[in-house]
């Protein structure tokens, strides 16, 4: 028999603090792979592999293994991506054993769009017909959206020699977001994401400027996708606002039948509320924001906490909201011993900081 071949690759960064760097780490992957950590050595296990990093004499020394070349390059754009994300302003250096490949991402996904409708006066919907879709059907539904400069031919991003994304500048120089889809329809050669539209003057929303004026045959590419795995449970609590509201909608939509679910959704008003199909039992409970007291934070935090509290042992927990109020929800659920094995919390925006 055969040996499964593996695809190798070792790093090494110099942060500012190695150790603080690595506690980093461990937090944010923690909604991403499984990890285990053992003193000051981590192991990430995801689909893209395996990565493990050690931490030695003020440098993260990095071993990634995948199944594929492709992934092996995924795997190393992630771990880049984030170790420059969590420096901050701080100084990185980081190489690689073997340099990135020249040209343009693999996992980039050009796209047209169809059609944009608001499904809500804050939600707006936008579809695009992809030649494609079989990485959109299973596992992960988080994707980068690319949005060219109007008028000018696109120029996708590569890679850098630290693994990190080499984005295009100056007049080429793309919008990038993140967002869920919210849908896939095979039979159409369709998928469909949902924007949160922010009518606040004064607030920059570049990706919900895109949705709002989104035309039928404008280009535009997707980058993953990745995070954000369908819940494998048949007993979940859905919780989040309107940021999160698209992938509850999309884990419910994708959940069998005897699924078991409560969800907790915080909205502006009743006007925000729309309905969530799905094959399984959903009870959904809306919050308003116009119904809440001034200076009110804590009331959707505070509304998760309650419902955890009368869930069984095998209930999947299921949070995206602020990310304070997710750090809270965090401790609360470790408190208690809830598996981390049975959640995800992760934080989808932060107060004082842009929305979009």
């Amino acid at each position: 028999m055969n040996a499964v071949q593996e695809f190798k690759l070792s790093g090494t960064a110099l942060p500012k603090d190695a150790g603080s760097m690595l506690d980093e780490i461990c937090e944010h992957f923690v909604e991403h792979s499984e990890v285990q950590r053992t003193g000051n050595r981590v192991v990430l296990k995801s689909e893209t592999g395996t990565a493990g990093i050690h931490e030695h004499d003020g440098r993260l020394l990095i071993e990634l293994s995948s199944p594929t070349e492709e992934t092996l390059n995924v795997s190393r754009n992630v771990i880049a991506e984030h170790l420059f994300y969590f420096s901050g302003d701080d100084p990185l250096e980081l190489t690689w054993s073997k340099p990135a490949p020249l040209g343009q991402l693999p996992n980039i996904h050009e796209v047209t769009v169809v059609s944009a409708e608001d499904v809500t006066p804050r939600m707006r919907r936008v579809t695009f017909a992809c030649d494609d879709l079989s990485p959109f059907l299973d596992g992960d539904m988080h994707v980068r959206l690319l949005v060219p400069p109007k008028g000018r031919t696109p120029v996708w991003p590569g890679l850098r020699d630290d693994g990190r994304v080499k984005w295009p500048e100056g007049e080429d120089e793309i919008l990038v977001r993140i967002y869920t889809i919210r849908g896939v329809d095979v039979a159409r050669g369709q998928l469909w994401i949902d924007f949160v539209q922010h009518p606040e003057p004064g607030v920059v929303t570049p990706g919900a400027d895109f949705a709002r004026d989104a035309q039928p045959g404008e280009r535009v590419a997707l980058l993953g996708p990745g995070g954000g795995d369908l819940p494998a449970a048949t007993s979940l609590l859905l919780a989040g606002d309107e940021s999160a509201l698209p992938a509850i909608a999309r884990i419910a939509a994708e959940m069998p039948a005897g699924t078991r679910m409560k969800a907790i959704i915080e909205v502006l008003d009743a006007a925000e509320e729309q309905p969530l199909p799905t094959a399984g039992s959903l009870e959904v409970q809306w919050l308003h924001r116009t119904s809440y007291p001034a200076g009110a934070e804590q009331v959707l935090a505070d509304a998760i906490k309650t419902a955890v509290l009368s869930l069984d042992e095998e209930a999947y927990v299921w949070v995206a909201c602020e990310k304070a109020d997710v750090r809270a929800i965090r401790s609360f659920l470790k408190s208690r011993g809830h598996s981390r094995k049975r959640m995800y919390a992760a934080w989808y925006w932060e107060r004082g900081v842009s929305a979009d």
